[in-house]
């Protein structure tokens, strides 16, 4: 119970990594929001906290629009009065498209840098003041070992993405380190979710094939 008492927010929360953080922590006392834009998977994982004696509730949120990010901090502190904790996990992954910088479509290539990499920023200038009126607080920002990896010319975007959002994550954490905000960055390598299962399979084989236990990791 080491969140008793703390609330926790969550994005992209409705399955995998996200869906995990969210259970866990509200097995350990916090009351968690999960912010997904799904609102059946949203609202499947809120309902399974909930039955399990958690506190949670699903409020769909479309990160890559600061207007969503904005009603999502209003109705968390309308509902909890603040925010401890947030957690920056959505993204696009599952059914990602392959394509190289020449050709990529530009408005997928201009979302798929909204979602993945803008996102983190507009969560946190949303919900940073709900921390900083309750004395501080911690954000963690999901990042990839694929910021460190050659991703080839057909996932090219999404290495990019996460480079940024480590960049970004170093920027935050100047900032907000005056206000008692801790911001940090997690970096998981390939995990078995339902996200992964949409990976051509020689990519995921190829990938596996340099990790030093040799398996993909699990949420």
């Amino acid at each position: 119970m080491r969140f008793e008492n703390r609330v926790a927010v969550v994005t992209g929360s409705g399955q995998g990594i996200g869906e995990t953080y969210a259970r866990m922590l509200a097995v350990e006392g916090a009351a968690v929001i999960v912010a997904e834009i799904n609102e059946q998977q949203g609202q499947r994982v809120a309902d399974a906290i909930n039955g399990d004696g958690g506190k949670a509730l699903f409020v769909k949120t479309d990160v890559a629009s600061t207007d969503s990010c904005q009603a999502l901090a209003d109705t968390v502190a309308s509902q909890f009065g603040g925010v401890d904790y947030l957690v920056n996990n959505a993204a696009i992954f599952a059914g990602m498209r392959y394509e190289t910088p020449m050709e990529v479509d530009l408005a997928y290539y201009h979302r798929f840098l909204e979602v993945n990499m803008n996102s983190v920023l507009y969560v946190t200038r949303a919900i940073a003041p709900l921390m900083e009126k309750r004395g501080g607080g911690a954000i963690v920002n999901q990042s990839s070992t694929a910021a460190n990896m050659d991703a080839g010319s057909g996932g090219f975007y999404y290495s990019l993405t996460k480079l940024g959002v480590n960049s970004l994550t170093g920027s935050l954490a100047l900032e907000l380190g005056t206000k008692n905000i801790r911001v940090n960055a997690v970096a998981p390598g390939p995990t078995s979710t339902e996200a992964l299962a949409g990976v051509p399979k020689e990519v995921i084989d190829n990938i596996v094939a340099g990790l030093p236990l040799g398996r993909l990791g699990t949420t």
